[in-house]
């Protein structure tokens, strides 16, 4: 077990559990390329500070929030754990809380509603998230004939949407249970995360045809090197202060598309972390007023 995998919540390092959640994720997602020039390789991009800025989760958060999915108080909680997230990179305990807020707060809404709130959420928040360097080697790959999927604690059905906006082929992401379309607040298996991921990932090699040393994966965060360490071609994005480490340590290639920041990630002064959580909430607290303003 790696350093990272000591930082997982039980639940996510209980093998079974990893792969009952991997498994999944695997069926969960569709594949929008059948027959690829290149079919044997692929690549794995994680979402959070890899291929957008922040927690995607977060972003989802500020889109229910304003559609009166839940107050501003919960708005302000999700708001202070983005800003944690932003400056000491990812952990897992505030993932694990604000995922299980989120799917407390979907029950009872269908997966069309989820989707399409996912869909206006892309158009109003994260499009102007994209790393572009990040978008730019995921074309590559694009380019050079071969599938490209996400891999991220997201909701799966949010995850789709991400790569559909983005013009690549899937998205793994978290399993909601839902009965007739309807969620009812319990995940299928845990987070897909760590472990989680590496068998979402097996799981679609397999049934995909993939030779996985011809593959690619890219993250940010030491919580991914299991993931990074399955395929033939690991690449840091933006990396955490260990996964920086490990990824020199290893050979790994390492590319950091952040402007004005250490390529190692340090604690923001106070009146930053304040300021970005007033921002947080004031700019979902705006978009509320927006959405509930009486038109013109």
């Amino acid at each position: 077990m790696s350093a990272a995998d000591d930082e997982l919540p039980p639940s996510a390092q209980d093998p079974e559990v990893a792969r009952a959640t991997g498994e999944a994720a695997a069926r969960a997602t569709s594949t929008a390329l059948a027959a690829p020039p290149d079919p044997t390789a692929g690549a794995f991009f994680d979402v959070d500070n890899t291929v957008m800025r922040g927690a995607s989760i977060f972003h989802l958060a500020r889109g229910l929030y304003a559609r009166d999915f839940f107050s501003l108080r919960d708005i302000a909680g999700f708001a202070w754990q983005q800003v944690s997230f932003l400056a000491r990179g990812e952990n897992l305990e505030h993932i694990d809380q604000i995922q299980a807020k989120a799917l407390g707060f979907i029950a009872g809404h269908s997966v069309a509603e989820l989707r399409a709130v996912g869909e206006e959420v892309f158009d109003e928040i994260m499009a102007t998230k994209i790393w572009p360097g990040t978008k730019a080697l995921a074309q590559m790959h694009l380019d050079a004939g071969q599938r490209v999927w996400l891999v991220t604690a997201t909701p799966v059905e949010v995850a789709e949407v991400i790569a559909h906006r983005l013009g690549l082929t899937g998205g793994l992401g978290t399993v909601a249970e839902h009965v007739d379309g309807v969620y009812t607040g319990r995940l299928v298996g845990s987070l897909l995360h760590g472990p989680a991921k590496v068998e979402a990932v097996r799981a679609l090699a397999e049934r995909e045809g993939l030779d996985l040393e011809r593959c690619s994966a890219y993250s940010d965060s030491a919580n991914d090197i299991p993931l990074l360490s399955l395929v033939g071609n690991p690449c840091a994005i933006n990396p955490d202060r260990s996964l920086r480490g490990y990824a020199k340590a290893h050979g790994w290639r390492v590319r950091d598309y952040r402007t004005g920041r250490k390529a190692a990630r340090v604690g923001v002064p106070v009146a930053a972390v304040v300021g970005a959580l007033a921002g947080a909430v004031m700019g979902a607290t705006a978009a509320h007023r927006r959405l509930r303003a009486p038109k013109r």
